[in-house]
């Protein structure tokens, strides 16, 4: 078994048995059809490791904090989706350009006021980013949370996310890439 593979394996058995603040069931995963609407919306792909939590284990519901967002569909907390988010999030950056969202980085779980885990879906490892938007300009509202969507989700099921009431809150370095991202147009991947 890949370590991929073993990774999602300890996800989806936290995932059963935890709920995340307004979940009260662990939704169906996606089906494959919805997967590609929401790339097609997107406009790029979903990383693969993303693409299985969702086909795999569940549409959202599990995770730190508030747990994942559903991909589509609305959650039982009336969260919208990733898709829509970063739509409207991306639809925000073009109207408020001292604001702008960074072309492929999907919104996947909400920390409260106004904080989102994102995942950077154009770079191949995936990073999950912080999004800050308490910061006083847009330079400093982007911070690198994890290199990896596979070591977020293993600090998720290890219990030692900086969230984690029993880990140590670390400094987050700047994500450097952020004037990068919005100034310039991205292939489609």
């Amino acid at each position: 078994m890949t370590e991929i593979a073993q990774l999602l394996t300890r996800v989806e058995a936290k995932a059963r048995n935890t709920r995340p603040w307004g979940w009260t069931s662990l939704p169906d995963p996606v089906d494959p059809a919805t997967l590609a609407r929401a790339e097609a919306a997107l406009a790029f792909r979903l990383p693969p490791l993303l693409a299985d939590l969702y086909l795999r284990i569940a549409d959202g519901g599990f995770g730190p904090e508030y747990g994942l967002l559903p991909l589509l569909d609305s959650s039982p907390a009336d969260e919208r989706p990733a898709v829509v988010q970063y739509l409207a999030h991306r639809d925000s950056g073009r109207k408020h350009p001292e604001r702008p969202w960074p072309d492929g980085v999907l919104p996947i779980s909400h920390w409260g006021c106004g904080m989102y885990a994102c995942v950077d879906c154009r770079t191949p490892q995936a990073p999950v980013l912080l999004y800050e938007p308490s910061a006083d300009d847009a330079d400093h509202a982007w911070y690198v949370d994890a290199p990896s969507l596979a070591t977020w989700l293993g600090s998720w099921v290890d219990g030692t996310g900086w969230y984690d009431e029993t880990a140590e809150e670390p400094e987050m370095p700047s994500w450097t890439d952020f004037r990068i991202r919005t100034t310039t147009t991205s292939p489609i991947s």
